[in-house]
């Protein structure tokens, strides 16, 4: 009887049954088609035979019919065993994927990154976020969690393309210092040299030079976003009346953790500063600022053609600070910047910037535009006042391409991020390896790149200063077995539905390195998030902090 049925289910399977039959036959009328031989009929009858044959011997054995997959018996006993079923690929917006073998020692850091990522995301209820890790040049980790796309449920991966946003200056620095590097340009000079355009300014009735090294590290005192000069000022002076106030109070903490003992004379001193200070806090606190993303300009719908024709938005507007004395971010001094490298180059700023991305293998990193079909390009997301997410409003970016207007992906950042660190260690190796290959930038321009300079700010870490198109935090350890400041260089963005991170945590070098290594030695990290307003600095530093610590213990 097993025989039997085995070779009467063995036969039903392989003719497909009598409804597939069935429809061929309707289908040769419908055609009409000359009438089918007896042929056809005798086989008609030999697929019904053969599956009321399995019906049977099925229930002689009282074993169930197979279930429909959409259909599950509930008479199958969960007793019986069932062949294992074929592995299945795993659906595109799985958060699994196969681990390859250079990874596996960095599981615990990449599990605990994806945790801290999930918690972000939940946090600021960010529709999608990208991440992207490498690990002394080598991608170890890329992934992306949620939606790119919302509304038709497309997933984050690691080839999503967002906007990098202010990311867009460290790239243009490239530029300005591919230019130093080859005598072509002096940052060190009026910029009216290279673009005359550029009206000479006056700062409270004394003539003063704007230059490019100025415009780099935000000292030119050009205009950011807000134009009220006054609300810029009081805001200025607010913050550094507070930050005066904190300094002081770390130096009498000082003072008294070393027995020190002030003088009544002293004490009158400061207590007359004091209330002269907490009057001038009353008299100068600041009318509430708007914050970028209130700012009109964001916004803008209008084309610009060139660098030179963006310079109308802002060229004719008096000085916030006389340059060189006050730090004040500006994405239009970046503007700026981009049409001197134009003159200085005898390019088009985009023409030259597409050759620079070509030789650092940056091939999904473009200017973003309305217009073109950019492959894997995410949607851009914000609350309403409601509380509800809504897509963000048409912007052009062309009035800021060097200041802000780049789409990237976490693959490509990492790249540009490893050739920077690539040309900041490759001097240091030299004496130990003849047949590297030099850097894009020389370590010399790089050091110069990485230097913090005077009276800069950096506002997405408290304990760094900005340098050129890049906040640099130094190594620093104030006492013994406590927290230690670690070197890393790194630049945030925030544009209308998207914030962004690149950050580099150079590898501390010893002696024994330079010999038994190759460069680049450390960590970098990129996250790229279509949702404004997120703040990504302290996440990617911890994410670094994971990987080097799986890192010193990898053997």
């Amino acid at each position: 009887m097993y025989r039997l049925q085995s070779a009467v289910t063995t036969r039903a399977a392989t003719l497909g049954g009598w409804a597939w039959g069935y429809g061929r036959r309707g289908a040769h009328y419908r055609a009409r088609l000359p009438p089918l031989g007896p042929g056809w009929v005798g086989g008609l009858g030999l697929g019904l035979g053969l599956a009321l044959g399995v019906k049977l011997a099925g229930g002689l054995r009282g074993a169930a019919p197979a279930p429909s997959p959409t259909a599950p018996d509930p008479e199958v006993s969960p007793q019986v065993e069932s062949p294992p079923p074929k592995e299945q690929p795993l659906a595109p917006w799985s958060l699994q994927t196969q681990t390859p073998p250079t990874t596996r020692h960095y599981a615990r850091a990449i599990d605990s990154s994806r945790d801290l990522l999930h918690r972000i995301k939940d946090e600021v209820g960010a529709p999608g976020i990208v991440v992207g890790v490498s690990v002394d040049g080598k991608e170890i980790w890329s992934e992306g969690l949620g939606y790119a796309d919302v509304e038709n449920r497309v997933p984050c991966k690691p080839e999503t393309v967002m906007r990098i946003a202010s990311i867009s200056k460290s790239l243009t620095m490239v530029a300005l210092a591919k230019l130093w590097e080859a005598g072509k340009l002096d940052l060190d000079i009026p910029v009216q040299h290279y673009v005359p355009e550029f009206p000479e300014k006056e700062y409270e009735g004394e003539k003063v030079s704007v230059t490019t090294r100025l415009l780099i590290s935000h000292l030119s005192g050009i205009r950011h976003y807000e134009k009220d000069m006054k609300k810029v000022k009081e805001e200025k002076a607010y913050k550094a009346l507070k930050m005066m106030k904190e300094i002081e109070s770390d130096q009498e903490k000082e003072l008294k953790e070393k027995g020190g003992k002030i003088n009544e004379r002293n004490d009158f001193a400061k207590a007359k500063i004091e209330q002269d200070n907490e009057a001038k806090g009353r008299n100068s606190k600041p009318v509430k600022k708007k914050n970028d993303f209130e700012q009109g300009e964001l916004y803008l719908k209008e084309k610009f053609e060139n660098s030179i024709e963006s310079l109308r938005l802002f060229k004719n507007d008096p000085l916030f600070f006389k340059p060189g004395s006050q730090f004040l971010y500006s994405t239009f001094g970046y503007t700026l910047l981009a049409a001197i490298v134009e003159r200085a180059s005898g390019y088009k700023y985009l023409d030259y910037m597409q050759k620079i991305f070509h030789d650092l293998d940056m091939l999904t990193t473009v200017q973003e535009e309305n217009e073109p079909v950019i492959y894997n390009r995410a949607r851009f997301y914000v609350y309403n006042k409601k509380r509800r997410l809504v897509n963000t409003p048409y912007v052009d970016n062309s009035y800021k391409w060097a200041g802000g207007g780049f789409l990237s992906t976490v693959g490509d950042l990492l790249k540009f991020g490893n050739a920077m660190l690539y040309g900041y260690q490759v001097g240091l190796f030299k004496n130990s390896n003849e047949n590297l290959l030099p850097g894009y930038l020389k370590p010399e321009t790089m050091v110069m790149i990485w230097t913090p300079v005077p009276n800069t700010e950096m506002s997405w870490d408290k304990e760094g200063k900005y340098a050129m198109a890049w906040g640099v935090v130094e190594k620093k350890q104030t006492y013994g077995s406590c927290r230690k400041q670690r070197h890393y260089a790194s630049h945030t963005g925030g544009a209308v539905g998207a914030s962004s991170v690149l950050l580099i945590l150079p590898e501390e070098l010893d002696a024994e390195s330079l010999y038994n290594k190759v460069p680049p030695r450390g960590i970098v990290v990129s996250i790229i998030c279509n949702m404004q307003s997120v703040g990504l600095n302290s996440t990617a530093l911890k994410i670094a902090l994971e990987f080097d610590k799986d890192r010193s213990e990898t053997p």
